[in-house]
């Protein structure tokens, strides 16, 4: 599952793989974005976990990731 982080104030996103279900990831969103939890914690798939205050959250894009494009092609 790729997710996608904005984080306030950052130029750039943040982007991992996860082995988590979308819905596992939606609830763990949902819970930082209702003051549940001070921080989104995440895990990728190499066991390293990525953690953002909840209050800088800009949004989060869950979704599958895109096919990888392998050798040389025409256009």
């Amino acid at each position: 599952m790729e997710v996608k982080i904005g984080v306030q104030h950052a130029p750039r996103e943040i982007v991992l793989e996860s082995g988590q279900s979308a819905e596992e990831v939606e609830r763990i969103v949902a819970d930082a974005l209702a003051g549940k939890a001070q921080l989104l914690s995440l895990v990728d798939e190499h066991g390293r976990k990525v953690l953002v205050p909840a209050d800088r959250l800009a949004y989060v894009e869950i979704g599958e990731p895109a096919p990888r494009k392998v050798g040389f092609g025409a256009l």
